[in-house]
């Protein structure tokens, strides 16, 4: 059986935010022992010129959601980037995923072949469907994963490879 554009991205963006999802409690369990406050770990970024850690989060999630609707067609639900709580981001994770999980398999008849344009100031590729999904969507949405891992182990929380990589199923 050949890969889909649904089974390439929408379980695959579910588990990496789940992944993202899993990291915040052992962040926030951190916090709340006392290894570093909650606010530190959500404003805390890698270098001066990086995201903080919430904006992370936040784009990962942006990530997903708007890809899958590029390549679908189906709306996504729009965020205010104004997470300033573990709780708040989990919430955001939560309803980023009922969204992918809720766009059926068969909103994604065609979508390797669906032209996706973007613009980002003087940055306006487009791609065909396939192309943005592996060469930009899934890379980007991956930066920001590692870089929360990144940031929380920089931080001190105790995490490794194996939460990054998150739990499999036989």
């Amino acid at each position: 059986m050949s890969l889909s554009m649904y089974k390439v991205s929408a379980p695959v963006f579910v588990r990496g935010l789940k992944v993202m999802a899993d990291l915040l409690r052992k962040a926030q369990a951190h916090a709340e022992a006392g290894g570093a406050s909650a606010s530190t770990l959500l404003s805390a970024r890698l270098a001066d010129d990086m995201l903080p850690l919430a904006a992370q989060v936040q784009r990962a999630s942006d990530t997903s959601k708007l890809s899958i609707e590029r390549l679908t067609g189906v709306a996504a639900p729009k965020f205010s980037d104004n997470e300033t709580s573990f709780e708040q981001l989990q919430e955001r994770i939560a309803n980023t995923v009922a969204y992918i999980e809720g766009v059926g398999e068969e909103h994604f008849a065609d979508s390797e072949t669906r032209e996706v344009a973007l613009s980002f100031g003087n940055f306006k590729p487009t791609f065909t469907g396939e192309s943005y999904l592996l060469t930009f969507a899934l890379p980007n949405f991956y930066f920001h994963v590692v870089t929360l891992h990144d940031i929380l182990r920089n931080q001190g929380v105790k995490i490794g490879k194996i939460d990054y990589l998150g739990p499999y199923e036989g």
